[in-house]
């Protein structure tokens, strides 16, 4: 069981690290004005979400499963273990259906021939959900440690 509680608290570091890392790689880069920058930028995002975020996600659900089954917590009623997974379901929501897309068409409006118009709009939208986001998993971490209901 602490071997599970350890996997999950890394799991979590990593999650929420990965996702505070890119915007500040991402805002420093923009902050450059060096197009090249911005376009590998972008791209090493993408390629941090696939190295980094995705195992993390994907290690948080079976060990915090596990951990829930082996703890006897309920998954049928209202508490701070299904308000988490809910919490957690709609960042996975909109990770999939709104932030990737939105970092594919920031590689692309950032390649060869910068559009920086589309390029400002798509980003500052990004930053927008990116942040949303962001606060959803550490709600989460405060749910999991202070178990308030």
């Amino acid at each position: 069981m602490v071997f599970l509680v350890l996997l999950h608290i890394i799991s979590a570091i990593i999650f929420v690290g990965n996702i505070i890392t890119a915007a500040f790689w991402k805002l420093k880069a923009e902050f450059s004005g060096d197009e090249t920058h911005i376009n590998k930028t972008a791209k090493n995002i993408m390629v941090a979400d696939y190295v980094f975020t995705l195992p993390s996600i994907i290690t948080l659900l079976i060990s915090g499963l596990l951990l829930a089954i082996k703890s006897k917590y309920s998954l049928d009623e209202i508490n701070w273990l299904t308000v988490s997974l809910a919490l957690f379901t709609i960042t996975g929501v909109i990770w999939i259906t709104l932030l990737l897309p939105l970092q594919r068409k920031m590689i692309k409006y950032s390649g060869e021939e910068f559009n920086k118009i589309d390029y400002k709009k798509v980003s500052r939208t990004w930053d927008v959900i990116g942040t949303i986001s962001t606060i959803i998993p550490i709600l989460i971490l405060y749910l999991m440690v202070a178990k308030p209901f």
